[in-house]
Order: structure tokens, then sequence, then C-alpha cells
């Protein structure tokens, strides 16, 4: 893993960084926004200590741990990823309510184009401001997005303390469950 001077790593943001998507994927996997690791690198939860990459794997979405690097090998197995908000900072309370409000609208617009099965948002919180919905808990949601189902996630991150990578990957692949009926 390539580690950052503070000055690659300011260079870095409001980078936004490409979507891995690709029409009528199984699971859009959906981020709050890029880290500057993340911009720096091109490469989706790529900051050290974010526990996507592993997850992903214990919960048997992927047949082995893929790097960050290899993020466009996750297409083959129906998956992508997106971000609520494209522009890249250094902790997700750099956002404003405006921008996870139109981010919120952006995405609903890409999740109706992309036609995926489930759309995964990773954080409560970020699915909370996006779409307004207040109460929302970790799991299946009741709204949808055209046919396409949401459920949110743990978020990843490696702040997110109250979740184990062992406990985050039992939700997750709950969530692969209901994907593959």
């Amino acid at each position: 893993m390539t580690r950052f001077t503070r000055e690659e790593s300011e260079a870095a943001r409001d980078r936004p960084v490409p979507d891995v998507v690709a029409d009528g994927l199984t699971v859009l996997f959906c981020g709050i926004n890029p880290s500057l690791t993340t911009a720096a690198t091109g490469h989706h939860f790529a900051r050290p200590g974010n526990r996507f990459w592993p997850v992903l794997h214990l919960s048997g979405f992927t047949p082995r741990r893929f790097e960050p690097s290899e993020q466009g090998e996750l297409l083959a197995h129906g998956l992508g990823i997106t971000n609520v908000v494209a522009r890249a900072t250094a902790r997700a309370d750099e956002l404003s309510a405006e921008e996870y409000r139109e981010g919120g609208r952006l995405l609903g617009a890409k999740v109706e184009r992309l036609r995926p099965r489930w759309l995964a948002v990773v954080g409560v919180t970020a699915y909370r401001a996006a779409f307004g919905e207040r109460k929302a808990t970790i799991g299946p949601q009741q709204r949808t997005i055209g046919a396409t189902r949401i459920w949110v996630l743990p978020n990843p991150s490696g702040l997110n303390a109250r979740w184990t990578a062992a406990t985050m990957a039992e939700e997750y692949a709950r969530l692969r469950v209901a994907a593959q009926e």
C-alpha cells in the first residue's frame, strides 16, 4: 500500500473517483464519499484500516480478498461501487447536508439508469442524510428506487468501532443471501 505525504493527500481533495458500475448488477455498493487516499489512488475503499475488502470476502461476496487496485474484478461477480457524494474529503463530516441531499438525488438517478437488483449503502448516517429517512436502521429498507431494493450496511471504516469485521461480515452475508434469491 502506497503511503502518501500530507501534500499528496491534500492534492486529492475534492477529486472524484470513477464509479465501478455496469447495467444490471446484483449489488451496487455505495460508500459515503471517497477518502483522500481513495482519490489519490483512484481505488475505492483504499484507506488503510478500511474493512470493506476483507468484509466483502468474509461475507462470501468474493472468492478471495481483493485489493482496492482489483476493484474492476467486482463487475465479473455482479458487484459495483459508487458513492453518495463524489467529492473526496479527509472526513465525512466535511460534507454538508445539501451535498448529501443532492448526492441522494443523483444516486437515485444513477440507480434508475443502471438498474441493480440491490443498492447497498454502507453507512446508516449517510443513508439517512441522503434520503431523508431519519429512522432508518441497518438492514433492508422499505424504500425502493424503481425495482431496485435498498439495504443499509454498517460503514466499514476503521473508525466504526461498534462493528467488528466478523459482525459486519454477518450483515453483508445477509444481503448476499437475499441478493441470491
